[in-house]
């Protein structure tokens, strides 16, 4: 062994050990490892620094983006709630139905994204269907990272992995060129999940959260502006266009409950309705043409002290529970007069139970309530002094820009087209698409930065030199020679498999980046002694790296169910441990009839 293999060894051997001790963030470790590389001169400046403009990295970053024009627009969430009705009320239906869509989801997105928009969706269907909670869950969260595997650009493995091939002198994949396998796999976890799903046990589940930080729907009012479309249309049109996301609870005229409420009544100017609606739907009041808060107009636009108002995307929303023994207990909105004495407008209120009629600013107020405020920063600062509140929080709310929706689905669309029909190289067709999301503000350019998870994209830049690394100073060959002098009676079909279950099991203590980086030279110098085309074992090795599902810790996705669907350990390992068999013999099994002219069916094979 020479000196530089066991320096590379010995910076390796930390690097891994930084990694599973999770001391330190991934990224902080991954910039140790290039930092090691470049001070030990295994690597020179360039190579050391080539991740952060490689292919993998600027993907990684566009596709956020993009998601989260997706999610900015409303996309998501009405895909979402599509199949949460389409799911039905039977648990095998729901499983048939929320597997490939989610899948689907997040073939062009990022997992966590779409497990975190659907976590809250099936809880939702489970508690109203009195289902399982536990049942739906884990079946959920495998389809989103099986759904990685349908395209090359939705895990980051896949594109390091395709990295390394045009790096070896390799012809580049197209981003469906995994795709037939990834079909099969969300096909088979899909069949899996619905003949064993007695595997999974019978748990309710619960949110970790308290119930305040997850409430899903506030009483609102809305007022119809004078000049608004929706001036003679119906109470039914109202109910078509907006469905569950504003659900009209009363309706008043003039300051009066109107008492026949039907559905082809039809608005005037003026009309308020009192709607239950989510936190996103109240902050995204403002771009529904002809509707707006009625609190904000009525009192917002004309403020006690005369002051020039502020716009309603400038101000603040916020959440106040109303205090035990609170002077405000028993008196109504309107003779507190919020905005006079308190600087604030009440735009919202949760009360645990009943169901509320009538005007909002004549409602009593009851301890616990939960007002909806809307203000400036400076008011909220005082208010947080104040006894009759027992505490201010954020209100956890996302504005939705739905009017852009049509544009964002273009706009993702067209990078998909750029990418797959090679007009652009697929990062500059993905960094496009991110940048026409802001410019058409689908998304805007803050909450673009923010979606962009920097840890990813920093750990992505810094693990690419470690596989410079392993294959400049001979290390990869060095093991590839070792498994060819063990392994070299054995079929193609084994070593697939072999290099498959390696990735599978070295993944769970790392991230399916940097097992990628550091098995694929591995594979590509084990393709080379054998003489074959190394994309079949490169491939393989990234799939073990994403399509293992043996603990919570190999996906971050299942640590986001663990404990609302109350998982253990051995949940995982045991519904995991036979999936992951079955999808190695599948994956290596399509990979050789793709690759090495294998046979499709096994009756074919003789």
């Amino acid at each position: 062994m020479e000196p530089q293999q066991i320096l590379f060894l010995t910076i390796l051997t930390a690097t891994l050990a930084l990694f599973i001790s999770e001391k330190l963030r991934v990224d902080v470790v991954a910039m140790l490892a290039l930092l090691a590389l470049t001070l030990t001169g295994i690597l020179g400046p360039r190579d050391a620094l080539s991740g952060f403009s490689s292919e993998p990295a600027i993907i990684v970053a566009a596709v956020f983006v993009l998601s989260s024009g997706l999610s900015a627009t409303g996309i998501t969430d009405r895909i979402g709630a599509g199949i949460a009705r389409a799911a039905g009320g039977s648990e095998w239906r729901t499983i048939a139905v929320v597997m490939p869509a989610t899948a689907a989801l997040a073939a062009f997105s990022h997992h966590l994204m779409v497990t975190a928009m659907m976590l809250p969706i099936l809880m939702r269907l489970a508690r109203e269907q009195k289902l399982a909670t536990s049942r739906l869950l884990m079946p959920m969260s495998l389809a989103a990272s099986l759904g990685t595997t349908l395209t090359l650009v939705s895990a980051p493995a896949f594109l390091l992995a395709n990295d390394l091939l045009k790096r070896d002198g390799q012809p580049s994949l197209d981003i469906f060129a995994i795709t037939p396998i990834g079909v099969a796999l969300v096909l088979l976890g899909t069949v899996y999940m619905l003949l064993g799903r007695w595997l999974v046990p019978k748990r309710s589940g619960e949110s970790p959260q308290p119930d305040y930080l997850r409430l899903e729907r506030y009483y609102t009012e809305l007022v119809v502006e004078a000049d608004s479309p929706w001036i003679g249309k119906t109470r039914q049109a109202f109910d078509d266009t907006f469905g569950e996301r504003l659900q009209v609870v009363d309706w008043l005229r003039h300051g009066t409950r109107r008492r026949h409420q039907y559905d082809d009544s039809q608005f005037v100017a003026g009309d308020v309705l009192l709607v239950r609606a989510s936190p996103d739907e109240i902050a995204s009041i403002k771009d529904e043409p002809g509707l707006a808060l009625h609190a904000v107009a009525k009192y917002g636009e004309n403020p006690a002290d005369g002051h020039q108002p502020e716009l309603l995307g400038e101000e603040q929303l916020v959440q106040a529970v109303v205090a035990p023994h609170s002077e405000f207990a028993g008196r109504s909105v309107a003779s507190i007069d919020f905005l006079r004495n308190l600087g604030v407008v009440v735009v919202g209120l949760w009360r645990k139970e009943g169901w509320l009629h009538g005007e909002l600013s004549e409602m009593p107020l009851q301890e616990g309530d939960l007002l909806v405020l809307w203000g400036r920063q400076y008011n909220f600062e005082q208010l947080a002094e104040h006894h009759g509140f027992l505490m201010l929080m954020p209100f956890g709310a996302r504005k939705k820009t739905r009017s852009r929706a049509p544009l964002a689905l273009l706009i993702m669309a067209g990078a998909i087209a750029a990418a797959a029909t090679e007009l652009l190289s697929p990062q500059i067709a993905f960094l496009t698409g991110a940048i026409a999301m802001v410019l058409t503000r689908c998304v805007g350019v803050e909450q673009a930065y923010r979606e962009i998870d920097v840890r990813i994209f920093v750990m992505i830049a810094g693990v690419i030199p470690l596989g410079i690394a392993m294959e400049r100073t001979g290390t990869a060959a060095m093991f590839a020679d070792f498994l060819l002098r063990h392994a070299s009676h054995w079929s193609p079909l084994t070593l697939l498999l072999v290099m498959f279950g390696a990735a599978a099991m070295l993944t769970q203590i790392l991230s399916d980046a940097a097992t990628t980086v550091l098995l694929c030279p591995i594979a590509l110098a084990l393709a080379d002694g054998l003489g074959l085309p190394p994309v079949p074992f490169v491939v393989c090795t990234a799939m073990g790296a994403v399509a293992s599902f043996l603990t919570p810790i190999g996906h971050h996705g299942n640590l986001l169910i663990l404990n609302p669907g109350q998982y253990t350990f051995g949940d995982f390992l045991r519904v995991g441990a036979p999936l992951t068999a079955l999808i190695a013999i599948v994956t290596a099994w399509i990979a050789r009839w793709m690759w090495l002219g294998g046979p499709l069916l096994p009756a074919m094979a003789g």
